[in-house]
């Protein structure tokens, strides 16, 4: 299965590939710095702190009387392997593109809908695995309670007093056991005594997203929670079985179907309780009494192997259990700290501390005073850090539109691979924030796209190469869904090829470079074989598209050549060029055909609003929604660099109109790429106070989960990106270092931040002034550096350092 068969030492190391090993920073950042914490328990399920190896995740709730923690396990969707290719694409092709040229868009848009989607019209969704619920007796209202969440060490922890006993809970999930543990204590004259169940995943009612700043939670209504903790374990369908013995509860269960894909997985839950108490199993429950300390280990598992292979036994791979329960606790613990810490621990960042920051996560976020919490900021990117070594490590799958973790079995938007802007936002952060080994998941699954993605090209538009449109899932489905309006864009896989190309850039791995370039080559040979002549001589464009997820006129999308298509292919025509000739490889005329046509793309332009236009037409005028969450055609400015401050300051001028209409606040994602195009633009105090709306509870949850509404993950990662690019930025050959600092961070320090080409950068500075840098890389790599508008022309040493103060 994906993920259990894991590399102790890869782990450990924290390494994917040969390229430049940074060293781990030094620094080490206050203990309050990287901790989230609560007066209370978690109520609805955004309270929670969550917990994660990569494949195994929990939501931890920190309630007294009934603990729940609510399980995720990243193979666990719907459905099973499917084809969802639709042979009438390709049958209607040239009807739709002529449509197009007639400007008959409207018909077009008619004709894809009716003709030319996947079948089914959408995709499977990510699922829950279930919660266990800890139902403890005798405990009455406690005293100095305290909730948390350590990111150096990825323990929550939540400890309280009843009388003279002191209860302590601690929680983590473990990369190297591959398994969730949780330890119990009470320590004093009370005894734990606590029966354990499993409640099987059900429908959540998630509310209806709003875009107003007023976050409503609906995430937790009804049964599933009360202020009373009382949370029923009776929803249980015949598909689940219970077996137990001695200490130890199996259960076993099957996925869902949707939109007619049969469900072709199943699954398995082990939980073993070990301590001191007398602890039985019956039934479907386990029950511990008179016990002062237990550990439970908890195994998570499914019968998925690849996205056209659901052979595994997932009972026989919850077995890992055997391994972790014959070590002790404090092993357990020490092997998952080490673990983290060595991809946590190799980024420090300090924005200066207030007063501000000695009060509760909830309490800071409730105030939304930011401004005067700079500690905030640095959390938050550390929190991001911290969410995505979480989520995706080598071997399991990629963070999706939750990373790992998700209440039900109908999570929001299925809770899958969005690839026009979200799985991309996800990865952002891994490059700058040095952990870039947390890409080899998605690295993975663009190797599984380019199969699928190949007959796709085929059978839809008759193509070579390969190619996906704007989701994808587990199954690695790449045909259009939901409907024109979203699905009829055909540069997803392009984009995702970005992200391969940046981890090349960021670490120079010649290894890594020949692993991706059949993916490069085979996504450009499916824009060489599938461009076509824009009728009015603009050059070669893409036919049918849409600009996501925006309409043009209302209710209708459908277009061709729009600017973020021209951009997105600009860039993967480049790289794959770029690849071949560092390869040697002997592929000089297909890039050679392919500099050809990157010539012929149609330039970006400006619009009589003094805007950048969105489509190759000047429509944004005309555009039914003027605030539109996606700012598609600014991909050129991030996070491609092809539009930058210092090449392009009338492209730059004119994505400032756009942005400036588009407004700061939006979508939880959508807000975040906004604070990381002002901030690539230098533009400080702009981009800063967006992160202030981003940081304050219109769009962070208590437990600094991003507010889309509801939940999605990729407004965190995107965030914290942002957050790095007003402090270090590399893009043009060149590294800017405090290229948008605020007046509100006049003093910080920020080590083990990467830059392209290998390097790892510290730096300092006082009084909105550079103190002090230090450059780590390939020994003798000459550096451009730019430093408050001035280019230094500088060089590493033999030793590969350099240290200056510009």
């Amino acid at each position: 299965m994906s993920g259990l068969k894991l590399d102790r030492r890869a782990i450990l190391a924290g390494g994917i590939g040969g390229g430049v090993t940074a060293s781990v920073a030094q620094a080490k950042s206050r203990p309050s710095d990287l901790t989230l914490w609560y007066a209370q328990p978690a109520g609805p399920w955004v309270e929670a702190l969550p917990v994660g190896n990569g494949r195994l995740g929990a939501m931890v709730f920190g309630r007294v009387a009934q603990e729940r923690l609510q399980l995720n396990e990243d193979t666990l969707w719907a459905g099973s392997p499917y084809d969802p290719n639709n042979p009438g694409c390709l049958e209607n092709l040239a009807k739709c593109r002529a449509l197009i040229d007639a400007e008959k868009f409207k018909d077009a848009s008619d004709l894809v809908n009716a003709s030319m989607m996947a079948q089914p019209k959408t995709q499977m969704p990510y699922g829950a695995a279930g919660d266990l619920l800890l139902d403890f007796h005798g405990l009455a209202q406690p005293s100095d309670y305290r909730r948390s969440l350590d990111l150096d060490t990825a323990v929550a922890t939540t400890t309280f007093k009843i009388g003279a006993t002191t209860y302590t809970r601690e929680v983590f999930s473990s990369a190297v056991d591959q398994v969730l543990v949780v330890r119990l204590t009470a320590k004093g004259k009370g005894r734990l005594d606590f029966d354990l169940g499993y409640r099987h995943p059900d429908q959540v009612d998630y509310g209806a997203p709003v875009y107003d700043g007023k976050v409503t939670d609906t995430l937790s209504q009804g049964a599933a929670w009360d202020k009373r903790e009382g949370l029923s374990r009776e929803r249980r369908p015949q598909s689940l079985a219970f077996a137990a013995s001695s200490n130890e509860l199996l259960v076993t269960g099957a996925n869902i179907a949707s939109a007619g894909i049969p469900a072709g997985l199943t699954y398995a839950v082990r939980i073993r309780a070990i301590g001191d108490g007398n602890i039985t199993a019956a039934g479907d429950s386990l029950t511990v009494r008179g016990a002062t300390t237990v550990t439970l280990l908890i195994a998570a598992a499914t019968s998925f192997v690849r996205f056209d292979d659901t052979g595994g036994d997932p009972i026989a791979r919850t077995a890992a259990l055997n391994t972790a329960a014959a070590k002790p606790y404090a092993a357990l613990k020490a092997d998952h700290i080490a673990a983290h810490r060595a991809l946590f621990r190799r980024m420090t960042i300090d924005l200066g501390n207030t007063s501000a920051a000695c009060a509760a996560t909830d309490i800071r976020i409730g105030k939304s005073l930011a401004s005067d919490d700079p500690q905030l900021a640095a959390l938050y990117v550390q929190f991001a850090r911290y969410l995505m070594i979480s989520s995706s490590r080598p071997g399991t799958q990629p963070a999706n539109l939750q990373g790992i973790w998700n209440e039900g079995v109908n999570p929001p938007w299925g809770s899958k691979y969005t690839i026009n802007i979200n799985t991309e936002m996800n990865y952002w952060l891994v490059e700058p924030a040095n952990i870039g080994v947390c890409v080899e998941p998605l690295v993975r699954m663009v190797e599984d796209l380019s199969m699928t993605g190949a007959k796709t090209a085929k059978v839809m538009y008759g193509a070579s190469g390969w190619m996906a449109h704007h989701n994808t899932d587990l199954w690695r489905a790449s045909a259009p869904i939901d409907g024109a309006w979203w699905g009829m864009w055909p540069t997803g896989g392009a984009w995702l090829c970005k992200t391969l190309w940046d981890h090349y850039d960021y670490n120079r791995d010649p290894e890594f470079l020949k692993r991706i370039y059949p993916l490069l080559k085979g996504a450009s040979q499916f824009f060489a074989d599938t461009l076509v002549e824009d009728p009015k001589g603009r050059g070669l464009v893409t036919s049918p598209s849409i600009s996501p997820e925006n309409e043009h006129m209302k209710g209708v999308a459908t277009c061709a050549g729009p600017a973020m298509d021209s951009q997105i292919i600009r860039d993967l025509f480049a790289s794959t060029i770029a690849a071949q000739k560092l390869l040697a490889n002997g592929d000089d005329g297909f890039t050679a055909k392919l500099a050809a046509m990157h010539a012929r793309l149609p330039a970006d332009r400006i619009g009589a609003q003094g805007q950048l236009q969105e489509w190759l037409e000047d429509w944004d005028a005309r555009a039914p929604d003027q605030q539109h969450r996606h700012v598609s055609h600014l991909y050129g400015l991030y996070p491609s660099e092809q539009i930058n401050v210092r090449d392009t300051p009338d492209l730059v001028a004119a994505a400032k109109v756009t942005l400036n209409t588009r407004g700061d606040l939006a979508t939880g994602w959508g807000t975040a790429w906004r604070l990381a195009l002002w901030a690539r633009m230098g533009e400080a105090e702009h981009a800063h106070s967006i992160l202030m709306g981003l940081m304050g509870p219109q769009r962070t949850y208590p437990n600094l989960f991003d507010a889309h509404p509801p939940f999605q993950i990729d407004g965190n990662f995107g965030g914290a990106t942002g957050i790095l690019e007003m402090l270090l930025q590399s893009w043009g050959g060149e590294i800017l270092v405090l290229p948008a600092l605020p007046a509100a961070w006049p003093s910080g320090r920020v080590t083990g931040l990467m830059a392209r080409g290998g390097i790892t950068a510290d730096l300092a500075w006082n009084g909105g002034r550079l103190t002090k840098l230090v450059l780590t890389g390939p020994a003798d790599t000459p550096v451009k550096l730019r430093y408050q508008g001035k280019l230094h022309d500088l060089a590493l040493d033999a030793r590969g350092q350099l240290t200056t103060r510009l």
